[in-house]
């Protein structure tokens, strides 16, 4: 019989599936998104996972400083009055979510776990390997490639985003979610932005309201916040009188 060996042991003959050369070639990108959509959301859907408040802030911070035990103390403080504690049969509601890594993202975990809730860790592949905190809930801890990707789950579940300060990150993270509601891609969400003086140092939106780059009521998409207790203040204020979980799938696609 003639020998095989060079059919069964061509890259071609191997299952598609299997096959790690053409899983991650080129062509295969879009399938490599559509996982990373996936296996997140099946994680997410399996825990009951109904809406989130996200917290950004810089990675750079550490234990001790002023904007870590505050993001600390707000994690905890919503995840104890925001219904993530709540078993439910209709999923858990307001769960804290973070970009997964140190600093800000590692305080409001911690501050949610301190609680005794659920909480969510999105990490990002960087050059610098970012590792995960130790205080997101281990099945909650995804790994993305694709900053698209992990923005877009960042925002399908929203019920509030508070921004702490940070750097490159923070802000395109903030103005994405700014962005989709104010363009109609995303339902209204309460925006906090925490340490007032800080971002109103940084940030002067008066100039592109007066340079009509943005319209008057686009300056009422955040409100500003100096204390864990006002930031979960402006959230519920902002939310309305009913504490509405974000609708799923409430980002267009």
């Amino acid at each position: 019989m003639p020998d095989n060996t060079a059919q069964k042991t061509s890259p071609s003959y191997r299952i598609a599936a299997l096959d790690t050369d053409f899983i991650l070639g080129d062509s295969t990108r879009g399938a490599r998104f559509m996982l990373e959509y996936q296996k997140a959301e099946d994680s997410l859907r399996a825990r009951g996972i109904v809406s989130t408040i996200v917290v950004f802030g810089s990675a750079r911070v550490r234990e001790g400083n002023p904007w870590y035990e505050a993001a600390r103390a707000f994690a905890r403080i919503a995840s104890e009055r925001g219904g993530a504690l709540a078993e439910r049969e209709a999923g858990r509601n307001h769960v804290i979510a973070t970009g997964g890594g140190p600093g800000i993202m590692e305080a409001a975990n911690r501050g949610a776990t301190e609680a005794g809730a659920l909480s969510i860790g999105l990490n990002i592949t960087l050059p610098h390997e970012q590792e995960p905190n130790a205080w997101s809930t281990p099945d909650l801890t995804f790994r993305f490639h694709y900053f698209a990707m992990r923005k877009m789950h960042f925002a399908m579940r929203a019920a509030a985003l508070v921004a702490f300060p940070g750097g490159f990150g923070t802000l395109d993270e903030l103005f994405e979610v700014m962005t989709l509601v104010q363009t109609g891609k995303m339902p209204p969400v309460p925006i906090v932005l925490y340490d007032s003086a800080f971002w109103k140092s940084l940030l002067n939106l008066d100039t592109l309201r007066e340079a009509g780059f943005i319209r008057p009521e686009d300056l009422s998409l955040f409100a500003y916040a100096d204390t864990p207790e006002e930031a979960y203040a402006r959230i519920v204020t902002g939310a309305g009188d009913a504490w509405e979980p974000a609708a799923k799938d409430s980002v267009q696609t």
